[in-house]
């Protein structure tokens, strides 16, 4: 059962009376059901000491076998470790021993300058000189800010991060294609996986794994894995009948149609699976420098705590010059394919990896003499840092009254009430009020799942906390769905507009989060109105990028024959366009509501006083049970609104296909 098949007027008449009952049970109620508006203290499942504790039993009487599960997480670690410690040697510290307590560099790490020949050698296999330029550039920029060795630092963590998070992946997205038990058990995981604050999880790994890079590269495993598994599974159901016949008329075994005949034919998919990878990796770089990773994550996040707002942005703009140069890299990949290579000899079959390699080695004898083409030069770096500050220093002056009044206009009238509204709603009305909405919108099944993960959060005692990010993650996509939407519209229909736009949005969903914050607190301070100004800059992005998806995804046919029908542009738009474009939009706001989600956590740092917070706090005392308890219920909020709106979108399409037919 997907959804209610009754009349527009019979689902009005449940939804105002189930509205009236819940009026009468919140308004005079509370005498005859006082644990439906605070939920006894007596009554709660204390998940928070069962989670520390099963932690405690993991790191200390756990085991498998003859081997306690300490020491397979320290095996994990040693074998994570090794090819990290050699990528950082090769990328940013070289090689070095130790001699009296001191460590001597005996081998530097690459030169720069080698290493943007290397890169634009492999933009220039994969792309041609276009990508070659934009690579070279990309690093270029990285080196000219002074952000070289930290960028370094963050590239060998991704280099090792990556590969493992793409073949556990696979190998997962394989087993749920394989088996549908398995993918039926796996999704819930990965549902919470990619809904659960990284922060929550951060606690049980920093006693598992230990205070260091390794902890930060599972952490990125953790994060980014998800999506490679979900595309890996999907790229091989879709793959069609006539590959698994041709498999079969060769005579392949199933391991060889797997790995040699559907694996390949599902490669350009699989690589937007590997383009997640390494954008999720990325985007967990400021995260991942809070239990040790250093690089570019450390520098934004030390910025942070001054409030040095150019430093914060000059080394974000270095994690968005690398999330760009590496996203266009693995996409050009994608569109390559598999050439033959050239005959000949060595240096022929492989002209760019020859090149790579004799760069290395005349920029290791020019760095002997020449220290300018080993490390760039300081005297050479530049630096916008001044200039930023100042400019948010003359807003500052210039605008405070300004700034003030608007602050605590939209504080009194909208977020005050708001809150007080939310956080005074009984949770069993609440409960019932979302199992009625999954109901309608997708039967028994949702309506159970709505209503069961939303009792769970007021049984876990994190009623309140969940109310006030509801209200926060609610009027920041609000504000979001404002400006987007009908941005969204205006550059829909415009190439060059759409041009500009997307390259700003895409800027925006590759800068750090914590880089959103430190302008809004120098101009704004601490609270709730902060947390919501940096909420909407960084969910924006999402509704602009899916409302012009769905304009530009409406069929011309349609357009034009309401144009022969005589309608205006004005009809045009809202009878046909947003009509038809309505499920993308409301995948958008989904989209829209899960970054303001994730955005939530980091907000913590400026005072907000909901479950981000406790997670926050979690992770400062090393408290796993609060943090993960916590974190559950953020996740159980995205699920929520998850499945709803996608119940919502299904609704809509249906019913744009009966009108159709």
């Amino acid at each position: 059962m997907t959804g209610r098949a009754d009349s527009p007027f019979a689902g009005w008449l449940i939804w105002m009376a189930a509205l009236v009952i819940a009026a009468v049970v919140w308004l005079w109620g509370e005498a005859l059901l006082p644990f439906a508006f605070d939920y006894p203290k007596g009554w709660r499942i204390p998940a928070a000491r069962w989670i520390g504790g099963f932690v405690t039993w993991l790191v200390k009487d756990a085991a498998i076998g003859p081997l306690a599960f300490s020491d397979i997480t320290r095996f994990v670690a040693a074998a994570i470790d090794k090819p990290y410690q050699l990528a950082l040697g090769l990328l940013a510290d070289g090689w070095q021993v130790a001699e009296g307590g001191a460590a001597r560099q005996v081998v530097p790490p690459l030169a720069w300058l080698a290493v943007i020949g290397i890169v634009a050698l492999a933009g220039l296999w994969a792309g041609g000189p276009g990508l070659a330029a934009l690579m070279a550039a990309a690093f270029a920029f990285v080196a000219v800010f002074g952000q070289w060795h930290s960028a370094m630092v963050t590239l060998a963590s991704i280099l090792v991060a990556v590969p493992l998070g793409v073949a556990g992946g696979l190998m997962l997205g394989v087993l749920s294609w394989r088996h549908p038990w398995f993918e039926r058990l796996l999704r819930p995981v990965l549902d919470l996986m990619q809904t659960m604050p990284v922060f929550a999880y951060l606690v049980p790994i920093l006693i598992l794994f230990g205070f260091g890079p390794t902890a930060a590269v599972v952490a990125t495993l953790i994060y980014a894995m998800p999506p490679m598994t979900r595309v890996t599974t999907l790229s091989l159901q879709r793959l069609p009948g006539e590959t698994h016949d041709l498999a079969r008329m060769v005579g392949c075994t199933p391991h060889q149609t797997l790995w040699r005949v559907l694996v390949p034919s599902a490669r350009e998919p699989l690589m937007v699976g590997v383009n997640q990878v390494i954008m999720l990796s990325l985007n967990m770089v400021i995260i991942a420098s809070m239990i040790g990773a250093g690089g570019l994550g450390f520098e934004v996040l030390t910025a942070l705590r001054r409030l040095d707002f150019g430093a914060g942005l000059e080394a974000g703009l270095a994690i968005v010059a690398l999330a760009i140069a590496l996203d266009r890299l693995s996409q050009a990949v994608a569109r390559r394919g598999y050439r033959a290579p050239l005959p000949g000899g060595i240096i022929a079959r492989h002209p760019y990896l020859t090149a790579a390699l004799a760069l290395i080695l005349l920029c290791f004898a020019l760095g002997l003499v020449l220290p300018a083409v080993q490390t760039y030069p300081e005297a050479a770096r530049l630096s916008t840092s001044a200039f930023w500050a100042a400019a948010v220093e003359w807003i500052n002056v210039t605008f405070f009254d300004t700034l003030e009044a608007i602050k605590n206009t939209i504080l009194l009238w909208v977020l005050v009430p708001v809150k007080r509204f939310l956080v005074g709603m009984p949770w069993a009305v609440a409960v019932a009020l979302l199992g009625l909405a999954g109901w309608r919108l997708g039967g028994w099944r949702l309506a159970a799942l709505a209503a069961g993960l939303s009792f769970l959060i007021a049984a876990t005692g994190q009623w309140e906390k969940a109310m006030i990010t509801v209200y926060l993650c609610g009027i920041s996509t609000l504000i979001a769905l404002a400006i987007g939407i009908p941005l969204g519209i205006a550059v829909a229909g415009r190439e060059r507009a759409w041009a500009v736009t997307r390259t700003v949005i895409d800027t925006l969903q590759t800068l750090p989060s914590f880089v959103y914050l430190m302008p809004v607190v120098m101009l704004f301070r601490v609270g709730d109105f902060t947390a919501m100004i940096a909420v909407v800059a960084y969910a924006v992005a999402a509704v602009i990028r899916y409302t012009v998806l769905g304009l530009q995804g409406v069929d011309p046919r349609l357009i034009e024959a309401g144009r022969a029908m005589g309608c205006t542009d004005w009809q045009l738009l809202t009878r046909i366009r947003l009509r038809l474009a309505l499920p993308e939009i409301l995948l958008g706001v989904n989209q829209t509501i899960m970054f303001a989600l994730s955005m939530l956590v980091i907000t913590a740092l400026v005072g907000t006083r909901d479950l981000g917070q406790d997670v926050y706090i979690a992770l400062t005392k090393a408290n796993p049970g609060n943090g993960l308890v916590a974190g559950l219920a953020i996740a159980f909020i995205a699920i929520i609104a998850d499945r709803l709106l996608a119940a919502a979108a299904r609704a809509q399409r249906q019913r744009l296909g009966l009108e159709a037919a």
